[in-house]
């Protein structure tokens, strides 16, 4: 195993036990008011349920998410290039699956991953064709494709199920003492503090868990997006010209840049810090960079964009 296998098992360890230990961090906050609302039998009933209610989403078709977000399916024909970029991402990311590429004519800067690794696909936005150049898109791609390989669609599904159970339960749990208030103003109760706490914090607490995981896992893509492209560089660019685009309407909407939030209070890591990672992280060895294959002259056009797939399409499905 050369030094450059060995760095990359052990980064993917590291994540891996990162994220076992926030997923657990979202199982105790839940197990805490499932447990106080019905013993040990309300501890086992919530966690199946957040298992449940994730695994219900995930297996929702990618499909129906693109379908709702009025996106159609790309053929190889449209966008040949694009397509010989995807196979080389998804042959060095190891998934055995035909790559699927969907369109959406919306203006903004935006590419998702929806699905798994088996059924899954990723969708790209008019705007980001038209703001990117091929190599920033690449990286972009191979971000998406990182999604696809760990899974990160159906863990992030589980921890907003988590996140939902948490809140309805602590609601109860407020149902309840708001019924008690009576027997506890006349003395025949103690005012449960513990509990009051655990009202108090628990949603809060399961929402920064959530928040955690997903600028972890966006962490993890773009260092794996970085190895499969062999080319930090493409998608540290690509990443910057996504903060300008950004920049420039937030500078339209308010005349200036708003101060940035909280890092413990977003979604995603802040771009400067995410470049600043993917700028610092040695060369990967792993695979010959893709940029020197792709073609300045060509760019990352679709010819003949397909129109919305349409409720119908899934249902034919």
């Amino acid at each position: 195993m050369t030094t450059e296998t060995a760095r990359r098992e052990q980064s993917r360890l590291k994540n891996g036990l990162q994220t076992l230990l926030i997923m657990g961090g979202l199982a105790l906050v839940l197990a805490v008011p499932g447990y106080l609302l019905a013993g040990g039998l309300g501890l086992l009933m919530s966690l199946a349920a957040a298992v449940v209610g994730a695994l219900a989403g995930s297996w929702v078709p990618a499909r129906v998410i693109l379908a709702e977000a009025g996106a159609g399916l790309v053929e190889r024909h449209q966008a040949p290039i694009l397509y010989r970029l995807l196979d080389a991402l998804y042959r060095r990311a190891g998934l055995a699956g035909p790559p699927r590429l969907f369109y959406t004519p919306s203006p903004d800067l935006n590419a998702f991953a929806v699905g798994t690794r088996r059924d899954g696909g990723i969708a790209v936005t008019a705007g980001l064709l038209r703001t990117l150049t091929l190599r920033e898109l690449a990286g972009v791609l191979a971000h998406e494709v990182s999604h696809l390989r760990h899974g990160d669609t159906r863990v992030m599904s589980m921890a907003a199920a988590m996140t939902r159970l948490t809140l309805f339960l602590t609601t109860l749990l407020q149902v309840s003492l708001l019924l008690m208030l009576p027997m506890i103003l006349a003395g025949e109760l103690r005012l449960p503090w513990g509990v009051l706490l655990i009202v108090a914090f628990s949603p809060t607490l399961s929402t920064l868990l959530q928040l955690a995981l997903s600028r972890h896992r966006e962490y993890a893509a773009d260092l794996e997006a970085a190895s499969l492209t062999g080319d930090p560089r493409g998608l540290a660019s690509a990443l910057a010209a996504l903060e300008r685009h950004h920049g420039r309407w937030l500078l339209t909407l308010f005349g200036r840049h708003p101060p940035a939030g909280p890092e413990w209070l977003r979604t995603h890591p802040s771009t400067r810090e995410r470049i600043r990672r993917l700028l610092a992280a040695e060369p990967p060895a792993g695979h010959p960079p893709l940029s020197p294959a792709l073609d300045p002259a060509h760019s990352p056009v679709i010819d003949d964009p397909p129109g919305p797939l349409g409720r119908g399409y899934w249902l034919r499905r």
